[in-house]
């Protein structure tokens, strides 16, 4: 085949996958309109004049980020936590680049959907270890070294980018290899959008690599210091088990315990100073994170709870309708946030303080925060982060940490 020829056949590959995906992205777009005005609907009312919060625990944490029109609460959330761990070890207040290790991320996933003939998950969700494993291996830089917007926005925007991840891909898998102009494309593309990597940076008078930045911050022994956690009943407790969430592209493990050592672990690491990363579902209508609040109402209160104009009963949660929920498709892979206190309603209800990542201005009355009931908590998280030391010695034990 002549290159002219070589060159129109790679063309229309581009341009007929870029059609598919814009139309993926749109039925994306279409539904996160629908998830947001279910939201709107649900918090008709005032619901936080219901419910009056004292804090109980109230952890350090770094201002609120946005991450804006892309889909990396998974590194917002991780990269929030990390910073309280270093305020908790002493090490000051840093503000992290999360576009450092997004971009590590996609071209990690480009290259494993590669393997796996086009059949990986190439969409911009992640999970917690990812950020883990992308800090081992490549470092971290803070937010003033590598910022990650090099296009014409304010903000972060990654629905043009992800398209022509998918495209060239897309041309890679149809062609049965990876060129040496495809890594070429790959890197260039990355510079284009997100900017070139620092290969040093200066920071506080002291000049750095990201592998050396990251072991000055402690994060060198990152994988062994921090867990992650999920509850199951389809596999077996004590174990690392490979969950199927859609996001846990590359297969990472995570303990299941049982619900209620699952609960423990949180409510240990709060009361003793430790921060929570926390992954779960707000697809729900009584969660609203522009009213700030998320509830679980019993079953048979639940299109009056949603309007938010009185209180009602939440649901009593057990392991077995925990998983009906999740094997339903009730509780799903949604979204990651970050758990940094505890607070009393003034019944004596405990809810926890969460850390969200759409800025501060998405609900002015709690500066982007959301509390969350015991409840919900205990109905929609699929998975937590946390470190070692914040889990109890008799559960630490059964895992063999």
């Amino acid at each position: 085949m002549n290159g002219v020829n070589a060159f129109d056949v790679t063309l229309c590959i581009i341009q007929m996958t870029i059609m598919k995906f814009t139309a993926i992205l749109a039925g994306t777009a279409l539904f996160c309109s629908a998830l947001l005005s279910n939201n709107n609907v649900s918090a008709q009312g005032k619901p936080l004049e219901l419910y009056k919060f004292t804090p109980v625990y109230d952890l350090p944490a770094t201002s609120v980020k946005n991450q804006a029109e892309t889909g990396t609460c998974w590194c917002h959330s991780t990269i929030s936590f990390l910073e309280s761990e270093l305020i908790r070890k002493g090490k000051g207040e840093y503000n992290l680049s999360e576009m450092f290790i997004v971009r590590h991320n996609y071209i990690e996933r480009m290259a494993n959907d590669y393997m796996r003939e086009g059949k990986g998950n190439l969409k911009e969700g992640a999970f917690t270890p990812h950020v883990l494993q992308w800090i081992d291996k490549y470092g971290i830089v803070p937010e003033e070294a590598y910022n990650g917007i090099n296009y014409d926005s304010k903000e972060h925007n990654h629905r043009e980018l992800n398209r022509f991840v998918h495209a060239i891909n897309g041309v890679a898998v149809a062609q049965h290899h990876r060129s040496p102009e495809y890594y070429k494309l790959v890197e260039s593309m990355f510079d284009i959008y997100l900017g070139k990597l620092p290969q040093t940076f200066e920071y506080n008078g002291k000049s750095y690599t990201a592998k050396s930045f990251a072991k000055e911050l402690g994060f060198d022994t990152i994988l062994e210091d921090y867990v992650v956690l999920t509850s199951v009943t389809h596999h077996p407790f004590y174990e690392q088990v490979d969950v199927e969430w859609p996001d846990n592209w590359n297969n990472w493990k995570f303990w299941n315990v049982p619900l209620d050592e699952f609960m423990e672990i949180i409510d240990n690491s709060i009361k003793n100073g430790y921060t929570v990363c926390w992954n779960g579902d707000l697809t729900r209508r009584c969660c609203s994170c522009s009213k700030g609040i998320a509830i679980n109402p019993a079953p048979e209160y639940f299109e009056e709870a949603v309007k938010f104009e009185k209180k009602y009963p939440e649901m009593v949660v057990t392991q077995e309708n925990r998983q009906q929920d999740y094997e339903d498709f009730k509780t799903l892979d949604y979204h990651a946030m970050h758990i940094t206190g505890i607070s009393k309603d003034q019944e004596g209800t405990i809810f926890y303080k969460v850390k969200d990542s759409f800025g501060p201005e998405q609900n002015t009355i709690t500066g982007g925060y959301v509390y969350m009931s015991r409840s919900y908590i205990q109905m929609r998280s699929i998975g937590i982060l946390v470190h070692k030391d914040a889990i109890p010695a008799s559960i630490r034990k059964k895992l063999g940490k």
